[in-house]
Parts: C-alpha cells; structure tokens; sequence
C-alpha cells in the first residue's frame, strides 16, 4: 500500500488498557471469589438450609455476584456529571424503601428489615449507606461550589446531618441496630473528612453516646439486643442464650490454628453449630478452614480495598469525588471491623454482613455499586490533561506605547 509523497506513515494503534484502578480491581475479585467459596462451605453440608441441594446458595450467590458486576460496571461508565444528577433520585429512592420496609416488611430475626418482592428478599438499610454517602457528598459540593474558600460552616453541618437523620431514623424504628452504628460512624467519619470542626465532631460524638444510653433506658431497643450487650461484656453470662453465638464462633475461630482444617473440612462449619455463618459469621469459616493465614489474607484484601479507597478520595480533584470516596472508605472499614469483631468476641453482635464476602444480594449490590463509584471516580482524575478543563490564562497587558 503507497503512501502520499512526504507523508509519515500512520503508526500501528497499540491497545491501551482501561485507567481503572487495578489494585482495588484484583482485591474486590479476590473477596468475592473467597467469600463465594466461604458461602459455598458454610452451606453445603446443611441441609436444613439448602433442603438437600448443596449448592443451592453458591448458586444463588453466583448470581448476586453478577447482577453485582453489571452494576458496577454501569456506575463506572457513567458520565460523571450524571452520577451527581442522580444522587437525589437514588437518596430518595432509598429512603421510599425504608418507609415500605416499615408498612410491608418481613420480620427476620427481630428486625424488619426486609422487603420480598418477586420472590426476591431486599435490605433497603445495605442501599442507604451508599446514598447517604452520595448525599452529604453532594451537600459538600454544591455549598462549596460558589466560595472561594471552601469551608464547612454550621449551616453545612445541619444539613449534612438532617440528610443522614431522615434514614437513620427509619432504620432505627426497624429496629437494625447494626446498621444504624455502621450509618453512624460513616456519617461521622464523613463529616470529619469534609471539613467540620473539632468541636463539632466531639459534640456530636458525646450526642451520640447519650442518645445511645437514652435509647437503653427509655426502651426502644428490643430486648434480645439488650441481651446481646450484655453477652458482650460477659460472654459467660448466658452462654446458651445471647452468648451462644460469640461462644461459638470464639471456638470456631479457635479451631482453625495456623493454616485450617481445609476447605469444605470445617468441624464447627461441617456440623452448623454458628448460626448465620454463611451471612453475619462468614469470617468464622476463614477461620477455622483456612486458619490464621487465610484469615490474615482476606483482612489484607478488605485493607487494600480501604488502601484504594482512600487514595482515590486524595487525588479526586472535586469536592464531591474526595468526600464519597472517603465516605465509602468509612462505611466498609467501620462495617469490617464491626463484622470481624463480633466473631471475635471483640465487638456486641449486631448482625452486619462484611462487605463483599458475605452472602445477601442487597449486601453485593450496595458494596459493588460503591466500587463502581470508587473506579468513576478514579477515572475521572486518571484522565488524560488535554481532555480535562483548564482554566484559560489571561494575557499579559502589553504596554502601549504612549
């Protein structure tokens, strides 16, 4: 083939991978390939879960999984501007689930928190934590827009808090106990990350524990969560009662030493003496089939996600990318921690799944849905210079000569 007289060659295009943050890619694809062979185990040998079919719940979080992946895959493509016109939309969304929980919800384990429809059962308090994130993201950013400085102020804090009381309340007339200390420790963390003072934060935090103890008092808490308060300050006080659940994930945790009993050859798991362990208890089945070792993995995994989360939110080049990448960060780091904690006895159980490894659909859906906002995010800044705004530079006033 000729080419024009005096004209270069057009060089061969070289196949240019996405800019997505592979890091938090290859960790989130680890959690969920482990935490989907943890399920697996957790559930195959019950047949009183499974009704005799032992893959019955892989099979179904198989399926979460990739309803997952779509939808994070369609939040990173998005065109960022979008994100930001939805995040109302989405907050409101959120919280008509909430209301419909409280009219139309199905009672599970004390708390009605659930909404069947389709045949499908739906957490709308797992979509909440997203969307109060996106929300105070947005409040942030839409004050800050029109400053020179971009400070918090009171009004920014009022409003910051009023969009995070509206689903907290809700969620605390469920009552789930559990989710509502993961909203409010993200709503802290999200306050502290966008500016608000010190004062502020420790007011708000001595609020917080005394609403906790009125809450205790004035009897809003249901009588099993009282019950397990206890049992986490005594676990021996009623160890076939409240304290049933931290006693056994204490031994299953215990049983798996240094390197487990192996895969699907948990004793503890094999014989389903930790209730929920497929759900709230999955790290017990780390423990025990793949010991200290593979314990310590999938908190390394979890902490390269937070690792991720938190350098998105530092080089995000807007205030609404910085504050909901740390946001997120708050949420999966608390939950975590919350999660793992109670199976090891360190924390009250309150019934929170960890993040991307335990199995739900509404659990995968909020978390994969975060990681795609985390990747939307990281793209935008990752963009090449010529594409992005620049401010044009005025010219020098050149002298006349006069």
């Amino acid at each position: 083939m000729s080419t024009l007289r005096g004209a270069r060659p057009l060089a061969p295009t070289r196949f240019q991978a996405p800019r997505i943050d592979w890091f938090l890619m290859a960790a989130v694809v680890a959690l969920v390939v482990l935490g989907t062979l943890l399920v697996w185990s957790a559930t195959s040998a019950r047949s009183d879960l499974t009704g005799g079919d032992s893959t019955a719940y892989v099979r179904k979080q198989l399926v979460n999984v990739a309803i997952g992946v779509v939808l994070m895959i369609a939040v990173t493509a998005a065109e960022h501007r979008w994100v930001r016109m939805l995040a109302p939309a989405v907050y409101l969304v959120s919280v008509l689930g909430l209301v419909l929980v409280l009219t139309m919800g199905t009672v599970l384990n004390g708390s009605q928190s659930w909404l069947v429809l389709g045949g499908m059962s739906i957490q709308p308090s797992e979509f909440a934590k997203l969307a109060v994130v996106v929300a105070m993201a947005l409040v942030v950013a839409e004050r800050a827009a029109g400053r020179w400085r971009a400070e918090v102020g009171l009004v920014d804090v009022v409003l910051m808090l009023l969009v995070a009381a509206v689903p907290a309340a809700l969620i605390l007339l469920q009552p789930d106990l559990g989710t509502m200390l993961v909203l409010a420790a993200t709503v802290f963390g999200v306050l502290a990350i966008a500016g608000a003072p010190r004062r502020w934060l420790a007011l708000l935090a001595g609020a917080a524990v005394l609403g906790a103890t009125a809450a205790v008092l004035g009897g809003v808490l249901k009588d099993y969560q009282v019950d397990r308060f206890m049992a986490f300050t005594n676990p021996d006080l009623d160890p076939r009662g409240a304290g049933y659940n931290v006693e056994q994930a204490r031994i299953a945790v215990g049983n798996g030493g240094l390197f487990g009993q192996g895969l699907f050859d948990g004793s503890q798991t094999r014989a389903g003496f930790v209730p929920e362990q497929h759900t709230d208890f999955i790290f017990t089945v780390a423990g025990e089939e793949l010991g200290l070792v593979g314990a310590g993995v999938l908190i390394a995994l979890l902490g390269i996600v937070l690792w991720r989360a938190l350098v998105i939110a530092y080089r995000a080049e807007d205030v609404f990318g910085r504050v909901a990448a740390a946001g997120i960060a708050c949420w999966f780091g608390f939950q975590a921690f919350q999660n793992i904690g109670m199976c090891l006895g360190i924390m009250p159980v309150t019934g929170v799944p960890l993040p991307l490894v335990s199995y739900g659909g509404s659990s995968m859906f909020a978390s994969l849905l975060a990681v795609g906002l985390l990747q939307n995010i990281h793209l935008r800044t990752a963009t090449p210079a010529p594409t992005r705004y620049v401010m044009p530079v005025r010219p020098a006033r050149v002298p006349t000569g006069r």
